[in-house]
């Protein structure tokens, strides 16, 4: 049996490991079916983190989807009234945004669906620690839909989403501009902004959540439920691999979640890898009276070992733009006392390396920064804002540096009259945001993806207007252009990576702040 055992793939060995835990715990195995009815994934884009899904005709003409979730087909297949605990070891197949291909994910998880007790929500919680220190050492991190949903209910409805996208990306400048507008006190605006920021140790951050949420009835409610299960999971004999966490952007789709969040991270992986929480509005949307709870664990980067696991662990690696933004960012870090002076002085070098400080520069053009930031080869970057928007990169968007100030914006000729009876013909250079800003407005149109010269298109006739940034407009002035439509205000952003965020939050919390009183 050593022999064969020997055999198995690191994947397959912590699969075994993790079945006969969960099997210990009184859960079923549970398998399911390749395909299901795309319909079934369709009315649940939100929940699969707007995941595309790869679909085919079967032959009895219904149009049949390559499972993109466990999850979903296990409370779908579930009869109303009826409980189940079981758990799944499953591939699903997924787009991966950053490769622009379709991934198989390794997944393994567990659900349990029934009238939900504290018992089953302590019971998963203890699961998703030992199923995370079986990969390596890392963090849960706990959150809650209540305090959420109760910081949401200060501001209008319509604000919401924004809202939760200020928490998600720890933007606390974005938190005060919808303070601002909802008309909030100047003492009720920064505590939601130091909310916003505020991660950590949860016994240290319970203590300061408790002080700024005190004002919220609801948000309480939730955070003492957290702390009680906090509680208990220390007078148990886990692993002392993980490390519990409060972070309020631990986020997963508040349509469907309706209590208990948490996110799981090891040092291996750059990302998150496991996802879980309590779901029982993903139940009532189905028409079910059941609650719900449950993660899924990827097991993909079981193994692996980042390439500069020992080398670059002590630094802090910093991404910044090519050019005079890059040259303004490393004037504000040396004027903060974050880097010293001349580290950039030999520019034959690709990767600047400040001992003193034990930061490691590297330049690298504006575009790609938040790639580098999203794949963890960054730690830290700085990109405007208009990128991130473009990309869509799964980055902490910590704060707004206030430089290369610009505004998103679409342009045309002087005597541009729109046509309305044929789609309007667009270039850009930011094909994504000008998509769905016209499928907002509800406008048929024909992009044009151009990568440099953009005022010269409607010059040419090759389009009828332009999607691109502005700063002052004299560009547009001196090519008989104007700005017809604004889209977004952009400016330099600090970003983080999210795995690297719970593993090197002390030496990059002191960083921000010593940049942020530059500010």
């Amino acid at each position: 049996m050593e022999e064969l055992w020997k055999v198995l793939r690191p994947e397959e060995q912590i699969e075994l490991k993790l079945r006969k835990l969960y099997t210990q715990h009184h859960f079923q195995p549970y398998h399911l079916n390749n395909f299901e009815e795309y319909g079934n994934y369709q009315q649940s884009y939100n929940f699969l983190r707007k995941s595309s899904i790869i679909t085919f005709t079967g032959n009895d003409g219904r149009t049949m989807a390559l499972k993109p979730d466990v999850t979903l087909s296990i409370a779908k297949n579930t009869p109303a009234g009826e409980a189940r605990k079981v758990y799944y070891v499953e591939d699903v197949y997924r787009h991966d945004r950053q490769a622009g291909e379709y991934q198989k994910i390794y997944q393994i998880g567990l659900e349990i669906i029934d009238e939900i007790t504290w018992e089953d929500q302590l019971e998963v919680l203890k699961l998703a620690w030992e199923s995370l220190a079986q990969v390596g050492e890392g963090t849960l991190d706990l959150s809650h839909m209540g305090i959420l949903n109760g910081i949401c209910d200060r501001f209008p409805e319509e604000d919401r989403q924004d809202v939760l996208d200020c928490l998600r990306d720890k933007s606390s400048h974005g938190m005060d501009v919808l303070t601002e507008k909802a008309g909030l006190s100047k003492e009720e605006s920064e505590n939601l902004a130091k909310l916003v920021r505020m991660s950590g140790d949860f016994e240290t951050k319970y203590q300061r959540a408790k002080v700024l949420l005190a004002a919220y009835p609801k948000a309480q409610a939730g955070l003492e439920e957290l702390k009680q299960l906090y509680k208990a999971l220390q007078e148990e004999n886990l692993s002392e691999k993980i490390r519990l966490r409060l972070d309020f952007s631990v986020m997963n789709d508040a349509d469907y979640y309706s209590g208990l969040l948490f996110q799981g991270f090891i040092k291996e992986a750059r990302e998150t890898i496991l996802y879980g929480g309590r779901y029982d509005r993903l139940m009532s949307r189905q028409g079910k009276n059941q609650g719900a709870i449950g993660f899924g664990m990827k097991l993909n980067h079981v193994g692996q070992k980042l390439p500069t696991d020992t080398e670059g662990s002590e630094y802090l690696n910093i991404a910044l733009p090519k050019g005079r933004m890059g040259d303004a960012v490393y004037d504000l870090f040396t004027k903060a006392g974050v880097a010293a002076e001349g580290v950039f002085e030999d520019n034959r070098k690709l990767i600047f390396c400040d001992e003193d400080n034990k930061l490691r520069f590297f330049l690298v053009k504006p575009s790609d920064v938040a790639i580098y930031v999203e794949h963890g080869a960054a730690d830290i970057g700085v990109v405007g804002r208009d990128i991130l928007l473009e990309s869509k990169a799964e980055v902490i968007e910590f704060l707004d540096l206030h430089m290369g100030a610009c505004r998103l914006a679409v342009a045309a000729h002087n005597d541009f009259e729109e046509d309305f009876s044929r789609p309007l013909r667009v270039s850009t250079k930011y094909p994504q945001i000008t998509r769905e800003f016209y499928e907002g407005l509800g406008r048929s149109v024909e992009l044009i993806h151009l990568h440099g010269s953009i005022e010269l298109a409607p010059l040419l006739g090759l389009s009828d207007v332009i999607v691109d940034i502005v700063e002052t407009g004299t560009t547009l002035k001196e090519n008989d252009l104007k700005v017809i439509q604004e889209i977004a205000p952009s400016s330099a952003r600090l970003i983080i990576n999210d795995a690297t965020w719970r593993f090197k939050q002390e030496r990059i919390q002191k960083v921000i702040e010593k940049v942020r009183k530059q500010l």
